[in-house]
């Protein structure tokens, strides 16, 4: 078997295994209920994944933790959280974290 092919059935493999994971939520439905504490907690599930994709971005510099006024990426994180909970808009909180990391550079 040479490489080519190989790389053509991994790719054929991976693909239908993430279809039969994706599929199986949309064919599971209406069949299967999910525990009251699983439902409960569905509603966390972005929040988490957002701040577990942007936390080390803020926190980490040169993959060491700095917390201190000298990191523009958490001063900019902060700004951007206060415009969010301030005027709940998308579009001004991305502009104002980048205008305040802008700045602060």
């Amino acid at each position: 078997m040479n490489w080519p092919n190989t790389w053509i059935w991994l790719w054929l493999i991976c693909g239908l295994i993430t279809f039969a994971i994706r599929y199986s939520f949309i064919a599971l439905e209406g069949h299967v209920r999910p525990p009251g504490w699983f439902v409960r907690w569905l509603p966390f599930v972005p929040i988490a994944a957002l701040t577990a994709l942007t936390a080390p971005e803020l926190l980490l510099v040169s993959g060491k933790l700095d917390l201190g006024a000298d990191n523009p990426r958490l001063w900019a994180g902060l700004i951007a959280i206060a415009v969010a909970a301030r005027w709940r808009n998308t579009l001004l909180t991305i502009a104002g974290g980048f205008a305040a990391f802008w700045l602060l550079r």
